[in-house]
């Protein structure tokens, strides 16, 4: 058995050299810390440098039947970080893989391998003196572009529905062979960076959320910066105001007023983004109840929902708009200012004058501003990040790492309609449960498409305490499934909640059979979204806290996991 093993790293450390075939115990224990409770083993981490370096991989681990996980930059915080979703499979680590292989500042776009980051290419823009924007999200500076993508996220920006602004994959498949999407698959053709659907069926959709194969590079469109940008605050008093708020502001999303996503965030969620837990003020109890919110916000100036947007086109065009969003809100918003690039710096030099002139005091909140601000015209940012320490009792650091820190976070993002009575009922449920499981409920909605809205709830905690791990995944499991019985179901998932989607369905059926010719071995991802391979694998767990089951694995991958070098 040992020496089987010892083939399978020999065979790594050929292709990747030795140290990239990463097997310290202290290596290996970082990258099985994820933000909540996982008991996933992590038998060695491999870093490839190149496509063909990740092809060599796979190839080995058919042929020695052992698993493999890929990660872009590992900070998937909230939804698993760099934990794989079944135990006993070898992290393959894409961050070396941190080339930008083309650019077009006339055709807008860019084509990238996963380890470039946010921070990355917005330097390289910035360099370049480009007049493009890239979109971002709240996330780390330090992610990765193909990471987020593949999971379907979304930033800020009119590209924020990142997924729908890329093209060109190129995609090794768990048997090592390439394969390219859209006209990429043709050899000289012109518009492969340009043209997303190709001729014949699409299938660039089979591999986000998925474990049919590797993406390894990708064609990202960026966005001209526009003539004009002006963003816009407003906040409201009541709960209720919700759903007023949002019915208010769909026409705007479906006409094309509003080309990007607003984004409206509870009472909560302000607060852990300017300070940690008031311990202090709450005598040290949690969880901090809502007959104590009105304090927090008269003292903050913020509402029971504080919300942001922006308008983006020539001066004309956002005057317009600006118009017709007062004329939406009026009514429905306690207050409603718009902020561009000359205001921003009045209100920084001038807080308090600012405040005299306009009626908005700007002086408790222009630190919470400028990154929401900023994250509107595509500069990424790390100060949300430090929001995951809202309950520990040291201050974030300056590299806020939530996973190295014991920082607990579980995040839950439901999808609705976008109609106001859909938000009301995510949040009421969202707050319930929370609150009956001892958390605050931080909840932000953002109207993500034309016609549909997504709840991101976060329940913070700290895991240096005893019992919090379990019931926060207790909390995060009830939240799940009271959601799904309302019909509300998540956009993405963290790694404790992809075995709820194995069944006999049509659906399923078919992802398994596409898998089965993709993966007969089962070696890439097994449990990760789509399942397994038909008869492949077939006990391997991804419930908390049983996940690994050692006994249903290759026994060749069962030795890996106890090796102690």
């Amino acid at each position: 058995m040992q020496r089987v093993v010892n083939s399978v790293f020999h065979e790594w450390a050929a292709v990747l050299g030795a140290s990239n075939v990463i097997t310290s115990r202290e290596a290996l224990k970082s990258a099985e810390t994820a933000t909540f409770a996982t008991s996933q083993q992590v038998p060695a981490i491999l870093r490839p440098a190149t496509r063909e370096e990740v092809q060599e991989c796979l190839r080995i681990a058919n042929r020695f039947n052992v698993p493999v996980y890929p990660i872009s930059s590992g900070k998937n915080w909230g939804y698993g970080s760099r934990v794989p979703a079944a135990g006993a499979c070898a992290l393959l680590d894409l961050g070396r893989m941190g080339r930008i292989l083309d650019f077009d500042e006339q055709l807008a776009y860019v084509t990238v391998e996963p380890g470039v980051t946010q921070k990355q290419l917005y330097e390289y823009l910035k360099t370049r003196k480009s007049k493009l924007w890239m979109d971002a999200t709240g996330s780390s500076p330090d992610c990765s572009l193909i990471g987020n993508t593949v999971e379907r996220g979304f930033g800020h920006t009119p590209y924020g529905d990142h997924f729908a602004h890329v093209c060109g994959l190129e995609i090794v498949l768990p048997n090592g062979e390439v394969v390219e999407t859209g006209f990429s698959r043709f050899a000289g053709a012109k518009a492969g960076d340009s043209y997303r659907w190709g001729v014949g069926p699409s299938i660039d959709g089979l591999f986000s959320q998925s474990n049919l194969g590797i993406v390894t590079r990708m064609t990202i469109w960026l966005m001209p910066a526009p003539a004009h940008f002006q963003a816009f605050y407003f906040s409201c008093n009541r709960d209720e105001d919700l759903a007023s708020v949002v019915e208010a502001l769909r026409p705007l999303r479906l006409n094309g007023t509003l080309r990007s996503s607003a984004h409206i965030a509870n009472d909560y969620k302000v607060l852990s983004s300017l300070q940690q837990y008031p311990w202090e003020e709450t005598g040290g109890q949690t969880p901090l109840e809502p007959s104590a919110m009105a304090a927090f916000r008269k003292k903050g100036s913020f509402g029971c929902w504080s919300g942001s947007g922006a308008l983006y086109g020539t001066r004309r065009q956002v005057a317009e708009a600006r118009r017709l969003v007062r004329k939406a809100l009026r009514g429905k918003v306690a207050k409603l200012q718009f902020l561009d690039d000359r205001t921003l710096k009045l209100a920084s030099r001038f807080a308090k004058p600012f405040g005299w002139f306009t009626g908005w005091d700007l002086s408790r909140t222009l630190e919470l501003v400028r990154p929401t601000y900023g994250l509107m015209k595509g500069i990424p940012t790390n100060v949300p990040a430090a929001s995951t320490y809202w309950r520990k009792r040291t201050p974030p650091p300056a590299d806020p790492n939530p996973d190295r820190d014991g920082c607990g976070l579980l995040w839950c993002s439901p999808v609705a309609p976008m109609e106001g009575g859909h938000a009301l009922a995510i949040c009421e449920i969202a707050q319930r449960t929370l609150l009956e499981f001892g958390f605050e409920p931080m909840i932000s909605v953002t109207l993500l498409t034309e016609r549909s809205l997504s709840c991101v709830i976060s329940i913070a905690y700290d895991r240096s305490i005893l019992g919090e791990d379990k019931k926060a995944m207790e909390c995060h499991h009830a939240l799940h499934d009271r959601l799904m019985q309302e019909g509300y179901h998540s956009y993405r998932l963290g790694i404790q909640s992809m075995d709820g989607l194995h069944g006999e369905t049509g659906y399923n059926r078919l992802l398994q059979a596409i898998k089965g010719v993709c993966d007969p071995n089962d070696i890439l991802a097994p449990g990760r979204y789509s399942g397994k391979a038909i008869g492949k694998r077939s006990k391997v767990s991804t419930a908390t806290p049983a996940i690994q089951d050692v006994e249903s694995l290759p026994a060749v991958t069962a030795a890996m996991c106890e090796r102690v070098p």
